[in-house]
């Protein structure tokens, strides 16, 4: 391989874009926050909920790319829908960790309040992370990678702000 393929190969290995997981943790915490205690088996549905979501919006970027971006261009092929469909999935991975974490919480001891307030944390968590990890990636200093996981953070207290004045 040449030189200037290894720099390409190199470069988009470096970068990636974390906007899906961005997006994906804010859009489970949101799952989190909104859910009451449906019955009769709330964990269960709640971890079904955080998935199906994430698919859905999944889904649903995937087409919205697939539309925006060939507008008037040429049609699409098998190949092109496989690199959306996978540039878009971090949307999906986001909902997992929330979900383990309602998965988990009878282990812990948790009821279902403490099992929401902990997947709704984990989604937060999860969102300040990728948001700081994405900026860092990019060559951003500490300063503005410690802004960007500020402004994600308050972010995601607007949503927990939401759960804990709001009722259902």
């Amino acid at each position: 391989m040449n030189t200037a393929a290894q720099h390409v190969r190199t470069a988009s290995a470096r970068f990636r874009d974390y906007s899906g997981a961005v997006y994906g943790s804010l859009l489970a915490a949101s799952v989190v926050a909104g859910t009451g205690t449906p019955a009769p088996y709330p964990r269960v549905q709640l971890v079904a909920l955080l998935l199906i979501t994430g698919l859905v919006f999944w889904a649903a970027h995937v087409y919205a790319r697939l539309a925006g971006e060939r507008l008037g261009e040429r049609p699409l092929n098998g190949r092109e829908v496989r690199r959306v469909a996978l540039h878009e999935w971090p949307i999906v991975q986001a909902a997992v960790p929330p979900a383990v974490a309602v998965a988990i919480s009878p282990l812990l001891g948790l009821g279902l309040e403490g099992t929401s307030w902990l997947a709704l944390g984990v989604a937060v968590a999860e969102q300040v992370g990728w948001a700081s990890v994405a900026v860092r990636r990019a060559g951003a200093s500490l300063r503005l990678t410690l802004v960007a996981g500020a402004g994600n953070l308050l972010l995601g207290l607007v949503i927990v702000t939401a759960k804990a004045t709001l009722t259902h």
